[in-house]
């Protein structure tokens, strides 16, 4: 038996006996789902928390007028929920949430989507805060000046300047996302690494499965560095004109 029989051979044994490669199909897509969706609850919470923030520290710290008084208590709110999901781990987030907080909901997609939105907001936050905080504040000034209010200045001239000086650390947080879905399986989710468990313990060999599951992860996260690379560039670019 040469060596293309003998690799047919297990190709056949791991991917196309019992169409085993659905494991591999449908793990992707509730992966990229589960990451998509998670990402938007990130980007919104990421965003409004950064707003708060931000604005407390340059406006509101030594305000003791009623509309400074809520900044802080917002402020306050945000730090906490800051501490609490940057201390504690994922998989510990994922658990509490799927066994308690939202226990009654039926769809383990929703489930995990809301799980891992909540934790990449935290880190969207100070991802987003930080670029913020890098904007000179002549800049707010000026679109003040200009008759804007803060919620227009901070829409079309601080977040535009922010999400460019945050898009790298943007998308080393958007990989992180994908990778920490795979521990969807916790909760009994059948995503990517959980599909390749799947046939580890079917086959009883768990090397092929996992391995092919790394490469899956690798291509992916090839495929969003690549188009996020064309999109900084193009940024850079439109920034020179």
């Amino acid at each position: 038996m040469n060596f293309f029989d003998t690799l047919y051979e297990k190709m056949d044994f791991y991917f196309i006996t019992d169409e085993r490669w659905r494991y591999f199909a449908d793990g992707v897509k509730i992966t990229l789902q589960v990451t998509a969706g998670a990402l938007l609850i990130g980007l919104v919470i990421g965003v409004l928390v950064a707003i708060i923030r931000s604005a407390h520290d340059q406006n509101f710290r030594k305000d003791k007028t009623p509309g400074g008084l809520v900044m802080a208590a917002l402020d306050a709110v945000c730090r906490l929920y800051l501490t609490v999901i940057r201390g504690t781990p994922t998989l510990v987030q994922l658990l509490l949430i799927y066994f308690f907080f939202l226990a009654n909901v039926e769809s383990k997609i929703m489930t995990a989507t809301i799980a891992f939105g909540i934790n990449s907001g935290a880190y969207l936050a100070e991802i987003f805060r930080s670029g913020i905080m890098s904007i000179d504040k002549g800049q707010m000034e000026a679109g003040r000046s200009l008759g804007l209010g803060y919620a227009k200045t901070m829409q079309r001239i601080i977040l535009p300047q922010a999400f460019k000086n945050t898009l790298p650390a943007l998308i080393n947080e958007i990989i992180t996302l994908l990778k920490e879905t795979s521990i969807c399986g916790y909760i009994g989710l059948n995503d990517l690494t959980r599909g390749a468990e799947i046939i580890g313990g079917a086959t009883y060999e768990w090397f092929v499965p996992l391995f092919a599951a790394a490469m899956i992860y690798l291509a992916i996260v090839m495929f969003f560095t690549w188009v996020m690379g064309i999109v900084e560039r193009r940024l850079r670019e439109s920034d020179r004109r």
